[in-house]
């Protein structure tokens, strides 16, 4: 049996490495069974992290998630995380959980539905009006689009938690395709760092799509979360890049098999937001 711990997950840089280090550890190497231990903390949208780091090892040994910890265990049998993994699902009385879903590329109508049930039809995110967050789904949705055409990933994991103490919600998005850095580098012939290619992607207009105009169509989502005090994240191969109230960048250790895309809202925003094309609206224009 092999183990390896993961502790104190939450959507740090630290926390980014140890899903990195997990890969690299187990990747090459076969055991009949993997246990996975989850120590001081869970974040339960780091679900979509995990489950698609654990299906990428393709292992034909048997996998266990395992806790000391009662309450990590019951948020992740909340959001349905468990019960990949031989555990009963619990109801979320409390609606704290967004649940964990593993999706095939071609359900994206599936998953446009499930980011405005789930997420933005939530009345803990900030007052927007009808526009904005059609606008904003949008975005998301491009997330999940360009995922499913430049990834070649055969699943897309997705995730969320509303965290009422520390009010704010995140919202994860995970696939486990080739990345940025190899995708933009290849299509321009680039030789472009992870971190460049994570930046060079959310200049809009920048697209490596043939013949059609726009580029990742996040501009309006990372500005939306600027001002709302939240944070965006894309980790893809070695890059870690996170714009918010400030903007850091850094390189994990070993490369992470895929794409992860993180999102904050910050839920004690008392501010209304709407489009600035919608003129009739006197307080804050967005």
């Amino acid at each position: 049996m092999k183990e390896f711990t993961l502790t104190d997950i939450n959507t740090s840089f630290s926390c980014y490495n140890q899903f990195a280090n997990l890969y690299k550890e187990l990747k090459d190497v076969y055991f009949d069974t993997i246990n996975i231990k989850l120590e001081k903390w869970f974040g339960a949208n780091m679900s979509a992290a995990l489950g698609g780091v654990l299906d990428k090892l393709d292992f034909t040994a048997s996998i266990n998630v395992s806790s000391k910890n009662e309450a990590i265990l019951s948020i992740l049998k909340k959001n349905g995380f468990l019960a990949n993994y031989g555990y009963e699902k619990n109801p979320d009385v409390n609606n704290t959980t967004i649940q964990y879903l593993k999706l095939r590329a071609s359900d994206s109508r599936y998953f446009n539905s499930y980011v405005m049930n789930e997420l933005l039809s939530r009345s803990d995110l900030p007052k927007m009006s009808d526009s904005l967050k059609k606008k904003i789904a949008e975005s998301i949705y491009e997330i999940f689009v360009n995922a499913q055409i430049h990834s070649k990933s055969d699943y897309i994991y997705t995730c969320g938690q509303f965290f009422p103490h520390k009010e704010k919600i995140e919202f994860t998005i995970v696939d486990m395709g080739i990345g940025f850095k190899k995708h933009i580098n290849d299509s321009f012939n680039f030789s472009l760092s992870s971190v460049q290619t994570i930046k060079w992607a959310l200049i809009n207009g920048n697209t490596t799509k043939k013949d059609v105009p726009g580029g990742i169509g996040l501009s309006l989502l990372t500005e939306f979360i600027k001002l709302n005090r939240g944070k965006f994240q894309i980790i893809s191969d070695d890059g870690f890049y996170e714009v918010g109230e400030t903007e850091n960048s850094g390189f994990l250790d070993s490369p992470f098999p895929g794409t992860i895309v993180n999102m904050e809202f910050r839920t004690d925003d008392t501010n209304s937001y709407r489009l600035s094309s919608e003129s009739d609206y006197t307080d804050d224009i967005f």
